[in-house]
């Protein structure tokens, strides 16, 4: 076995769910004052994604927004890229 074959069975799989985190980050990223705080959790099952977003407590509000309208608009952005990339996924916030 060469190294190159070796090598490319270390590549990891990049799921489609992990399409949607990249998104929700970027957008959360802009969002908030302290980005060092943001993480994500994504659990993958079979309905779907779930996408977790962890966050300084200040920053919470940015996310949600006035009557929630920031997270959902952040969540529509979410589904129709899922449904692109052929997975259903829900974001939650977490403070």
């Amino acid at each position: 076995m060469s190294t190159g074959a070796a090598a490319q069975d270390v590549v990891e799989q990049e799921m489609p769910s992990d399409k949607v985190a990249d998104l929700v980050e970027y957008i959360v990223c802009g969002l908030v004052d302290d980005e060092d705080a943001v993480s994500m959790d994504v659990t993958d099952g079979e309905d779907g994604s779930l996408i977790e977003v962890s966050c300084a407590e200040s920053d919470t509000g940015r996310i949600i927004g006035r009557r929630g309208r920031t997270i959902k608009a952040i969540r529509t952005l979410a589904r129709a890229l899922g449904q692109r990339v052929g997975t259903s996924v829900e974001v939650e916030v977490l403070g």
